[in-house]
């Protein structure tokens, strides 16, 4: 049985490190270009009110700048648009320098000495994402620093009334909690970019006072949405390389009718097409060039101070961050374009296809195209340019004299840039008024490009294949082939909607004549969501994909699309396979904050399970056999579900509000919504089998965390050996009384004047001394039996186990004093061992609050507020109790069997109260270990 359990698990715990390995490291390479500073950066502190500096010690403000331009501004005498930055969890103010850098190089380019002034936020690097005590202060504090850096303004004529906020991570979050304020003025900010910001809900959440945090801000910004209109967010995702907040949580919470919040992942930015990790899309070279040119285009000229148009706002972010098109926000073209009449450089074209490259020689150069005799054949007109300058370059004729245009207009908005080219498509439909197209392959400056048009169908350009079902395990595939002759096809993935489907797409062109062509691109993309993914391919060539999503589908919407911009006359085949190790990884990005609860659950059943057989034997069983059978999802997981299908029901919901009870956690939102679905979904029942999974994953940890713990307690007692006199009682590392409550006494006291996780940690560290004893007196004892003859003495007292009372009657009632006193020790051990790999949860839950303490020491010796002060007496209570515990006591206690059965209830209410509330892993644990530390005295 044990090998049977070593092998389980190990299995388990390979499957759990092939599932960390994808999502730690499954994607593609940083392609993102480094940010340079030209100069040495300065940081100027920006004195702030002594009221200001008094509450808040940690926390700075300054002005970023570097050679001329720092020296300039060393007497805060500024002139520029103003523009905060606010560092995330764990941030430093300093991660300022790109934004800040890039913006001073492109000034110096600009007309008129326009510049901004980037100023940038000191939290003290504190975790915040861990730890929440700390946010509603930084948002007071950062209101105060943007009331200090307006007031540096006042001299000018036209001060700025409003400060740009960048927030990363964390920074974001805050910077829309500024709203909540009862006193802030919304006019203070009406731009806020964000960058890997955990809009939807924190990674973890570990404290109340982060859901609490989360609570409000999501309340201001959907129930006064009406108010908050005018001010415009944009917020973006890192894409698969950020495993820290998956790209899903970027998105924002606000009305669907809001055009003024825009949520996308950085890999659909035009001119950036990457994926970022968590830090570097603070200093990709990329981004941060979308971010300074938009920044440029969203000042008015007149004030010279960023505008406060809503519709240029949305213009402009959407130009530089979504689509990119060829005008310029703010430029409009509603007048008729005039063409001169040459004749030389007009060509009709009469085929279906156009491919052209320009000569060496400059010339003029536009291409007819007449609409009247294709309107019924075909649907749309395709077009593109590796000519990536963003000029007017497709029009609609309105005069035509000869075979040439005199008059049109522009129909260029719609361009689309890819890597490797723009693009257009234009709908016939659209065209009414229009009797030719024409495209201009004009290259009066020289420069060589090549332009490729032709006529398309709608349905023969489309195709559609359903992609193989999640539990296929890759030894499927669905194929399909391009033959068509077309330079853009649309294949359409059907029932390929939901976060934990993940693919292997493998795109395979060849082609019948080698000649030089424009690179194909493979494109990803999501109709839902802007999360598109671009791939870029010579032809011919063989390509993988990695088909996932951040985001499920919504009820009625299509599949994610795949968009081939393929060469002329090459065939392309492509075949889908679902890949196991992205599942898994994609099961840990969206469902690994339950792992946690189910490595508790199975601790928790683990302690059980030695109660019980305390209960029943007088003997405590080995840890790694307990800790083994601490999986029973039939009896968790089973549970669960029948409630959660009960809460389906309008009564029991209307039973469960009277009873005041709180909504159950359980899987996130996207799985549950295809869970119950009126329509059949393939993988369905994949979503009932994610609880299981993910609570084998969190037995693996338990199982093998436990196995740790032993190893670990077994060298540290090898260390602490010589220091210690040898003992053969069970009694060895316990405490007296009076000791007892004079340690609790303490404990608490520092706790409610500290930190209560400090407190906490110490009583851990007590009960790990009485382990370490154990194991100590537990290898004395068997040193001393393996090297001294068995010595035999009366049992004069009744404090011998039972077992070796009977086998003392068989031997003329002389027990082996030693193997009696070393299965006593051995009992004693594994308890506690179970009981420190129980304890340990508490201390790492509360440890990012510790953290907190330690690196605010010197600005505050008390933790305020403290996430642990609800629960600190009864835990440190707890753990002082069960220090001089052991399985005598247990077995003479009359409160035994009551907490026996403890366990399994609280361990399907854990399941289902937890998994989105961390925090409340304590509580449920403490509800169980209290009476078993009552079994101790009673």
């Amino acid at each position: 049985m044990k090998l049977a359990a070593v092998a389980f698990y190990g299995l388990a715990a390979g499957l759990l490190a092939v599932g960390l390995r994808e999502l730690l490291t499954g994607f593609e390479e940083n392609r993102c270009s480094m940010t340079y500073m030209f100069e040495y950066p300065e940081y100027r502190r920006v004195a702030l009110p002594r009221r200001v500096a008094r509450l808040y010690p940690a926390y700075g403000l300054y002005l970023y700048g570097e050679g001329v331009y720092a020296q300039e501004t060393r007497a805060l005498k500024l002139t520029g648009a103003p523009v905060l930055f606010l560092p995330g969890n764990a941030g430093s103010y300093k991660q300022a320098r790109s934004l800040g850098s890039v913006a001073l190089r492109k000034a110096e380019t600009m007309e008129g000495g326009l510049h901004f002034n980037v100023f940038t936020v000191d939290f003290n690097e504190e975790l915040v994402a861990l730890y929440g005590g700390s946010l509603l202060r930084q948002t007071h504090f950062l209101h105060e620093s943007i009331k200090a850096i307006l007031r540096l303004y006042k001299h000018l004529k036209t001060p700025p009334q409003s400060v740009v906020l960048v927030g990363h991570s964390m920074g974001g979050v805050v910077a829309r909690a500024l709203f909540t304020l009862p006193r802030f003025n919304t006019n203070l900010v009406s731009i806020i970019i964000t960058q890997a910001s955990p809009h939807l809900a924190p990674v973890l959440a570990l404290d109340p006072y982060l859901l609490d945090f989360y609570s409000a801000v999501r309340q201001k910004w959907v129930n006064q949405a009406n108010k908050l209109r005018n001010v415009t967010v944009l917020s973006v995702g890192g894409g698969y390389r950020d495993y820290q907040v998956r790209s899903g949580l970027t998105s924002l919470p606000c009305p669907p009718g809001d055009p003024n919040k825009l949520s996308l992942v950085v890999t659909a930015v035009p001119r950036t097409w990457v994926s970022t990790d968590h830090l570097s899309i603070v200093w990709c070279k990329e981004l941060v060039l979308a971010t300074v040119r938009a920044f440029f285009d969203l000042i008015d000229p007149e004030t010279r101070q960023f505008t406060e148009n809503s519709e240029k706002k949305l213009a402009v972010l959407n130009h530089h961050f979504i689509k990119h098109p060829v005008r310029l926000p703010g430029e409009t073209q509603e007048t008729p374009v005039s063409i001169s009449d040459l004749p030389d450089a007009w060509s009709e074209v009469n085929t279906l296809r156009l491919a052209y490259s320009t000569p060496k020689e400059g010339q003029p150069k536009f291409f007819l195209f007449a609409l009247s005799s294709r309107r019924k054949a075909y649907s749309h007109f395709y077009c593109r340019s590796n000519n990536l300058e963003m000029t007017s370059w497709v029009y609609g004729c309105l005069q035509k004299n000869g075979s040439s245009c005199v008059f049109a207009a522009d129909l260029s908005k719609g361009t689309e840039l890819l890597p490797p080219y723009k693009v257009l498509t234009l709908r016939l439909s659209d065209l009414s008024s229009f009797t030719h197209l024409f495209v201009s392959a004009s290259n009066l400056n020289g420069k060589q490009f090549t332009v490729e048009c032709e006529w398309q169908r709608e349905e023969s350009q489309t195709l559609s294949v359903a992609v193989p079902h999640v539990l296929s395990f890759g030894l499927t595939s669905s194929d399909v082939t391009v033959n068509s002759s077309g330079l853009l096809h649309t294949i359409e993935l059907q029932h390929f909607h939901q976060v934990y489907q993940a693919f292997r797409i493998n795109v395979a062109s060849q082609c019948k004549v080698q000649k030089d062509r424009l690179p194909s691109v493979y494109r990803i993309k999501v109709p839902w969501f802007r999360e598109d993914s671009l791939t870029t391919v010579s032809v011919p060539s063989v390509t993988e994909i990695s088909g996932m999503l951040h985001t499920s589908r919504p009820d009625n919407t299509s599949g994610a699309l795949l968009q081939l911009h393929t060469a002329p006359n090459c065939q392309y085949k492509v075949s889908i396979r679902t890949s196991l190790p992205r599942v898994l990884g994609q099961i840990l990005r969206f469902c690994g904050h339950m792992v946690p609860v189910y490595t508790a659950v199975t601790l928790l059943l683990a302690c059980g399970g030695q109660v019980s057989s305390i209960l029943k034997s007088r003997r405590a069983a080995d840890m790694s056999q307990m800790v083994g059978k601490g999986l029973q999802p039939h009896k968790v997981n089973l549970p669960v579900y029948i409630l959660h299908i009960a809460l389906s029901c309008s009564c029991f919901q209307e039973v469960w509000s009277m009873l005041f009870l709180p909504s159950m956690d359980t899987l996130p939102p996207t799985f549950l919504d295809v869970a119950f679905h009126e329509e059949e979904t393939p993988g369905e029942e994949w979503v009932h089998l994610l609880s299981p999974l993910l609570y084998i994953f969190g037995a693996a940890v338990a199982y093998w965390g436990s196995a740790l713990l032993r190893l670990v307690i077994r060298l540290i007692s090898l260390v602490l050996a010589p220091l210690h006199r040898p003992s053969v009682s069970r009694d060895c590392g316990t405490l007296r009384l009076r000791t007892q409550l004079l340690i609790t006494l303490c404990l608490t006291v520092m706790g409610g004047t500290s930190c209560g996780a400090l407190s906490i940690f110490a009583s851990f560290l007590f009960h790990l001394y009485r382990v370490l004893r154990l194991q100590m007196t537990e290898r004395y004892l068997r040193h001393m039996l393996n090297l001294a003859p068995r010595k035999h003495k009366e049992a004069e007292n009744g404090t011998i186990d039972p077992e070796c009372l009977s086998r003392s009657k068989e031997s003329n009632g002389t027990p082996l004093l030693s193997e009696c006193a070393l299965q006593e020790v051995r009992d004693d051990l594994q308890l506690h061992l179970c009981l420190s790999a129980l304890f340990t949860l508490p201390v790492m839950l509360s440890g990012p609050s510790l953290i907190h303490w330690i690196r605010n020491l010197r600005y505050s010796t008390q933790l305020n507020p403290d996430p642990c002060w609800p629960y600190i007496v009864p835990l440190i209570f707890v753990y002082m109790l069960l220090i001089n515990c052991n399985t005598l006591k247990l077995s003479n206690s009359k409160l035994l069997p009551l907490t026996s059965c403890l366990p399994l209830p609280l361990a399907i209410i854990m399941v289902t109260f937890s998994p989105l509330h961390l925090y409340r892993i304590t509580y449920f644990l403490l509800a169980s270990l209290i009476p078993l530390a009552l079994c101790c005295l009673l």
